[in-house]
């Protein structure tokens, strides 16, 4: 047989979704902005396959509202950039924009791989991308001496999106989705020491209030097992994280006392805390100046340099005002801020509706995937980024498409096979 042949036979549309499934929930923590290349470059090449008729365009309710919030939202951004006459100076900004519209045109090619197929994917790859991302991040912190970044080169994004692959590990084995649930238990707490590792304290809050997500979710599944023996498994892993990250937590702890009280005994704005107060001042006042549409988005980031030199005496500025809520207000007004907030009520109302009404474990799962990245984006986004850097926006996209398409989704086969495959849930509706 000719090996082009071979080749061809074996990189089918399911087998090439497969492989991308499998990189793009491997590589956030452990290989950075191989993501975003990946999942845009995925993106592009679903436009042409929809252009040229090689693909459906999968329409369906669920994910046709977490469009209309997402395009709302990047509207809302033109728009403000339009407002203030200053489209040609922020057209430079608009770029990463173009991961969040391809939402639609991912979930249309995501959607031709099956549910059983996709799901043990999520699990296995983020349990994998967990062993990897503590690999690196002792690597980072003991050898290195610095706080662990993995290879997403921030440790607030790396932070952020391990926590995301530690709750796959734990959903995929509190729901069924992969049988072994050892290794599992393994690689969630893998990676539970590398965000640790990390020293993102926001992360630390918000990796416990999705693990308790995760487990009022499949509380069923305790029904018919042996509570001693998993509160004697809790209890050992809680003492095995302790036992590790307590010089790291303790370290942490004594930074952030130090930074409050310079902040308030000295008004020290230098340090951690004290610029983000200082962000948060500026972009509260910089609000109220433009509280519909904003001010754009070059014009916010010269605010914020302008506000540090005029109130604070300091020659500092950043892209963002570290809360992403406030960024989006700032840039885009309230009708950004409230575009941005309208992407997670979307979404986390479409997994409530199959917490609600589903019995089946994939579905379950899928919404699982919803519920935990809304709670790590939202918590994270409180002192950082929620949309804006290309590994948290590629991120975002990944669990949002499959997600919503585990949970709600239908199945479209490629061209030339099977009509589409309605789920239980689109049943339902």
């Amino acid at each position: 047989m000719n090996p082009f042949t071979s080749l061809r036979r074996h990189f089918t549309p399911t087998q090439i979704n497969i492989y991308f499934s499998t990189i793009c929930f491997f590589s956030p923590p452990v290989l950075g902005s191989v993501v975003s290349f990946v999942f845009n470059g995925g993106a592009l090449w679903s436009v042409f396959l929809l252009a040229f008729g090689r693909r459906r365009f999968n329409i369906d309710r669920p994910m046709l509202a977490v469009t209309v919030a997402i395009y709302a939202y990047c509207a809302a951004m033109v728009l403000a950039s339009a407002v203030n006459g200053a489209l040609g100076a922020d057209l430079q900004y608009f770029l990463p924009l173009l991961t969040l519209l391809f939402f639609p045109v991912s979930y249309s090619t995501w959607s031709i791989t099956e549910k059983l197929t996709l799901a043990p994917i999520v699990v296995l790859a983020s349990a994998a991308a967990c062993c990897g991302a503590l690999a690196i991040a002792v690597v980072q912190y003991r050898w290195v001496g610095m706080r662990a970044e993995g290879g997403a080169g921030n440790a607030i994004v790396f932070a952020t999106v391990t926590c995301l692959a530690v709750m796959m590990c734990l959903a995929g084995a509190l729901s069924g989705i992969v049988k072994a649930w050892k290794p599992l238990a393994g690689a969630a707490l893998a990676g539970t020491l590398a965000v640790l590792l990390s020293g993102s304290r926001i992360i630390w809050l918000a990796l416990p209030i999705a693990a308790i997500a995760v487990v009022l979710i499949n509380r069923r599944r305790f029904a018919s097992a042996n509570l001693t023996r998993l509160a004697l498994i809790a209890g050992a892993a809680c003492l095995v994280v302790a036992a590790i990250g307590f010089p790291v937590i303790m370290d942490r702890i004594d930074f952030l006392f130090g930074d409050l009280d310079a902040l308030t005994t000295k008004n020290d704005h230098t340090t951690a805390i004290g610029l983000r107060v200082a962000m948060w001042e500026i972009g509260v006042g910089a609000f109220r100046e433009m509280p519909i549409f904003g001010h754009g988005i070059s014009a916010s980031r010269a605010l914020m340099k302008q506000g540090f030199h005029n109130q604070f005496g300091m020659e500092a500025g950043y892209n963002h005002y570290h809360n992403g809520f406030l960024t989006a207000a700032v840039q885009a007004g309230l009708l950004g801020a409230l575009a941005l907030a309208a992407i997670f009520v979307v979404a986390a109302r479409n997994a409530a509706r199959v917490l609600r009404l589903s019995a089946d474990p994939v579905e379950r799962f899928g919404a699982t995937m919803i519920v935990v990245t809304v709670i790590t984006y939202l918590v994270g986004g409180l002192t950082g980024i929620i949309v804006g850097h290309d590994i948290l926006d590629a991120t975002l996209m990944v669990f949002l498409v499959s997600g919503t398409y585990l949970a709600c989704g239908r199945t479209v086969p490629p061209i030339g096979k099977s009509a589409a495959i309605p789920s239980a849930a689109s049943r339902r509706s």
